[in-house]
């Protein structure tokens, strides 16, 4: 598929988290992503209409790996979201004023350039890498 679908189906990703009870907190209360069925070793999260799934599984959870990307070193292994630019700053906000450690703090990459694009990436509680990011123009996503 070449083309950007106006309606994008929901996409379901499932992770290894070290905590249940951790997942919950961050998820839920920190990003505010509503939380869905679950088990006592799994819960779904509705993550800005996507299912997200934490599963617990302690000795997988975490990213280990990096690739230089703009100059930054961006974890291989993560996931995330293209939110509007509001969006991204007030999470951005949210995030700085709750204490959250950046893995790459807040900022726009590729300045000037095709894909020009706001991001942040920060660790959940078992160290899983999130990228948020944002476009000005919706249309670059995948702009060459």
């Amino acid at each position: 598929m070449t083309d950007t679908p106006t309606h994008l189906p929901p996409f379901h990703l499932a992770f290894p988290v070290h905590d249940i009870a951790a997942a919950r907190a961050f998820y839920g209360d920190l990003l505010g992503c509503p939380e869905g069925r679950s088990t006592d070793d799994w819960v779904d999260f509705n993550f800005y209409g996507h299912q997200i799934v934490a599963h617990l599984a302690p000795d997988e959870a975490g990213h280990h790996s990096t690739s230089a990307v703009d100059g930054d070193a961006v974890p291989v292994r993560h996931f995330g979201v293209v939110l509007s630019m509001d969006q991204w700053q007030g999470l951005a906000d949210r995030l700085s004023a709750a204490g959250v450690k950046f893995v790459i703090e807040p900022h726009v990459r590729f300045k000037g350039e095709v894909g020009e694009q706001a991001t942040m990436f920060f660790l959940d509680p078992s160290g899983n890498a999130i990228e948020i990011k944002a476009f000005a123009d919706m249309a670059s996503l995948f702009a060459k």
